[in-house]
């Protein structure tokens, strides 16, 4: 797979996703999707992004926008994360990095040591399956209105 690029196509993916579902890009066509990489779940930056998708979530789906988080994490972590945090959109699970690195997302951390994580990232993906926005380096204050605000300008 080649990476993704604003402007162009998503290629079709399919991946693990909580509530027992399996998610594919393609099914979604005709709705737009956020799709907001994350590194860990249950850790406050993450949790605090999680929580103002979710408190947007309404907002969100008035535009016709969808929204799905996604990390490493398993799906058993993420079931318990999306039950506590009472998140009302399914987390997909990424064990393997694959979608990650279709969308460029690993990068190395420096924490004392040589590490590779996910690089908070947020993706919108208009009804017809092309990429609209990208956001990297994300800081996560104001993000979450920040996407629904173009998510309004697309519906």
């Amino acid at each position: 797979m080649s990476k993704i690029t604003v402007g162009f196509e998503v290629p079709d993916f399919e991946i693990l996703s909580t509530s027992n579902n399996s998610f594919k890009l393609s099914q979604f066509k005709g709705q737009n999707i956020v799709l907001y990489f994350y590194p860990k779940d249950d850790t406050p930056g993450c949790t605090r992004e999680g929580q103002d998708f979710r408190d947007l979530s309404e907002e969100f789906k008035r535009t016709n926008t969808l929204i799905f988080g996604i990390s490493k994490d398993s799906i058993q972590s993420h079931e318990i994360f999306k039950t506590q945090q009472h998140f009302p959109f399914d987390l997909l699970s990424d064990e393997n990095e694959s979608i990650c690195q279709l969308f460029n997302v690993i990068k190395s951390k420096n924490y004392g040591k040589d590490a590779k994580g996910i690089e908070r990232s947020t993706f919108l993906i208009d009804k017809n399956g092309v990429l609209y926005k990208e956001w990297r380096q994300v800081k996560v204050e104001g993000h979450a209105m920040e996407v629904l605000d173009i998510a309004k300008a697309l519906d």
